[in-house]
């Protein structure tokens, strides 16, 4: 995957894609990313990038030159289409869904915004996605980018350890992950579960999925409205609710 983003501040972006998974990402040669500081396509002497808005109003408002000439200066895509992204507090909201969707394609552009806004015909006639990730607003679309290059690239081939690593995330199966335990047995009186340590896979299966069901109604209720859920764990979701 090739993935373009076009910031402001490319400085922010250093230690975040030089460490962990994404750093060893890069090094597998599974994702390439490139951040591109779009005031050097602002074609103007004093490389302005944002104006007043018409009709007056507070703040300034990113003009559309910076943005389409910076996107329009990538080198040619490679199938000869891409997702350019923009992110910002009116965008759909980012979800595991929306990763897993954006993990299948090639290549991504993200535009990252500071100031009052953009201008319409960014959104109107560049841009194929808007996404936000919460209903919050932040000083700029950097930390956004961040967070959405991050939950895509680790479900890219070969990023994580295991290739099933990320299948049993929260949100991947429709329901929040069930616990996880690790060495010691015991822990200051604290005991991992029986059935964990009894090497009966089925039973195992069976325990991470009631404890799913359970975590997501006590915490995510709203998520078993859409979750695919089997007869058994339907009883089994009856019986947490005291049904």
């Amino acid at each position: 995957m090739k993935i373009h983003i076009l910031s402001l501040f490319p400085e922010m972006f250093t230690g975040v894609f030089n460490s962990s998974i994404l750093k060893k990402a890069q090094e597998k040669n599974e994702v390439s990313i490139d951040v591109v500081n779009f005031r050097e396509y602002s074609g103007n002497k004093h490389h302005q990038v944002d104006d007043y808005p018409y009709g007056g109003g507070a703040g300034m408002v990113l003009k559309p030159e910076p943005i389409f000439n910076a996107v329009e200066a990538l080198p040619p895509s490679t199938n000869g289409k891409r997702r350019i992204i923009l992110l910002c507090p009116q965008g759909e909201r980012f979800n595991q869904q929306k990763a897993e969707e954006l993990a299948k394609e090639e290549e991504l552009v993200f535009i990252c915004g500071h100031y009052e806004g953009y201008d319409e015909r960014i959104r109107e006639h560049l841009v194929t996605d808007e996404i936000s990730i919460g209903d919050f607003v932040l000083t700029g679309g950097e930390l956004a980018a961040m967070t959405v290059v991050d939950s895509v690239v680790r479900l890219l081939p070969n990023v994580l350890g295991k290739a099933a690593s990320h299948e049993q995330d929260s949100f991947s199966t429709g329901l929040l992950e069930h616990p996880h335990y690790t060495r010691p047995v015991e822990y200051r009186g604290y005991k991992v579960p029986d059935v964990l340590l009894s090497g009966n896979h089925a039973a195992i299966d069976k325990w991470r999925r009631d404890q799913s069901l359970k975590r997501t109604f006590d915490r995510r209720n709203d998520l078993l409205e859409n979750a695919d859920l089997t007869e058994a764990e339907k009883q089994m979701l009856q019986s947490i609710k005291g049904l």
